[in-house]
């Protein structure tokens, strides 16, 4: 098989095998189904247009699905954000997140939950995530482009509550100013702490500059360049599949 840039190297499958069923015997290694759900990750190109170096792309799709419903890619992403959490000599538990939102104009391929973000001036989805301090995505959702952020917040926070025993804090821009500071503080106990645009000049924002690095780093993947799913289900696969990618570089 043509080796592709996307491909695993020896020691980036090494951190991931263990999540696999590597017992039975198999026409296509796992790992090279994963090499292929990579390559259209990164390449942004649709299943059936697949090269044919890889396998059929009923069969890569068919485990893309299965690992996407069943939680593997998510248990994967979420253990790979505590090592590489570790590694840099943090705490497995992060006590400060950074939130934000990005809208992203959908194709002609219909889908669930899509609108108009009057804003931004988008048709298409909006991507919710907060991240740490390193700039790894603690939680995400994906929704309606027209849902304010006041009131799509909530709903990324609350990934929050029962994974991170430690979050005392998480930052955010002016968008979530107001009623939303004292709703989280009332149910989760954390602070909601805004950090306001300077009046005038290029300013780089403490913290807010990390999760604008981190939608940069899901952009760099052509397949996330845009919101080509049709379920927002796999639009969050898409973004943790973009994020296990960055975080499989550090080894």
């Amino acid at each position: 098989m043509k080796a592709y840039p996307t491909h695993l190297s020896d020691s980036q499958w090494q951190r991931i095998e263990k999540f696999f069923d590597m017992q039975r015997k198999r026409k296509y290694e796992l790992r090279a189904i994963v090499n292929a759900i990579f390559y259209v990750v990164k390449s942004g190109c649709q299943w059936r247009m697949l090269p044919s170096d890889f396998a059929s792309w009923q069969l890569v799709y068919y485990y893309y699905r299965k690992w996407k419903i069943n939680g593997l890619i998510e248990l994967i992403h979420d253990e790979l954000v505590r090592i590489v959490r570790m590694n840099k000599g943090r705490e497995q538990s992060p006590s400060v997140g950074i939130i934000d939102s990005q809208s992203v104009k959908g194709t002609s391929v219909a889908g669930e939950q899509r609108g108009y973000d009057a804003g931004k001036k988008v048709t298409g989805r909006k991507r919710h995530i907060i991240v740490d301090t390193l700039g790894l995505v603690l939680g995400v959702i994906v929704h309606s482009a027209s849902v304010q952020d006041r009131d799509g917040a909530m709903s990324v926070i609350e990934l929050l509550r029962f994974r991170f025993s430690r979050m005392v804090k998480i930052f955010a821009d002016g968008g979530y100013a107001g009623k939303l500071i004292d709703q989280v503080a009332e149910k989760f106990g954390w602070v909601l702490e805004i950090v306001h645009k300077k009046e005038s000049g290029f300013k780089v924002l403490p913290k807010r500059w990390i999760v604008e690095r981190t939608f940069a780093w899901i952009n760099n993947d052509r397949r996330n360049s845009k919101d080509y799913e049709r379920l927002i289900e796999s639009s969050e696969t898409m973004i943790r599949l973009s994020m296990i990618r960055c975080m499989l570089k550090n080894f």
